[in-house]
Order: structure tokens, then C-alpha cells, then sequence
């Protein structure tokens, strides 16, 4: 299994003959691009539990440079991940 996989398989991300899926897809692009692991940008998200989808977005966008794209995925990926029993 390639880095790649690894990354995307450990973050629960849907894998298609190799390929990540969905929102997980961004994941070594957000790493690469912003310099923090994923784990700690979900920390930022869930420590706004009172703000929406959109409300988080911009605050990924707003106070922490990130592009519309990456920040979409971010909070989708993370809200999801948060609303599973």
C-alpha cells in the first residue's frame, strides 16, 4: 500500500482500485499545502461545535488562509465523521 493509501485508509477515506474518494481525496494535498495534519485542523473544526457548515468554512478560509475547495472538504469530511454513532 503507497503512502497515499495509507493516509486515506487510516482517515477512513473510500477507495476505489487505489483511488481515494470523496472528501478524503484532498487530504495529502491539504497536508502538503498547509503544513498541518489533517488531525489538527479537525481539532479546529470540532472546537467550534455551535457553527454551521458554512460558518466553518469561513473560518477555515477567513483565519487560516485556506481555499474554498479544501476547506469544504475539511468540514464535510469532519462533520460526517462526527455524526456517526
Amino acid at each position: 500500500m503507497s503512502t497515499e493509501e495509507d493516509r486515506a485508509s487510516s482517515a477512513g477515506g473510500n477507495m476505489t482500485a487505489g483511488r481515494v474518494k470523496g472528501p478524503a481525496s484532498y487530504f495529502p494535498s491539504i497536508e502538503k499545502t498547509y503544513g498541518r495534519p489533517i488531525a489538527e485542523w479537525q481539532a479546529i473544526i470540532r472546537a467550534h461545535p455551535d457553527l454551521t457548515h458554512m460558518e466553518l468554512v469561513n473560518v477555515l478560509k477567513t483565519e487560516h488562509g485556506m481555499g474554498h475547495g479544501h476547506a469544504n472538504a475539511l468540514v464535510a469530511y469532519t462533520l460526517r465523521e462526527s455524526a456517526k454513532p
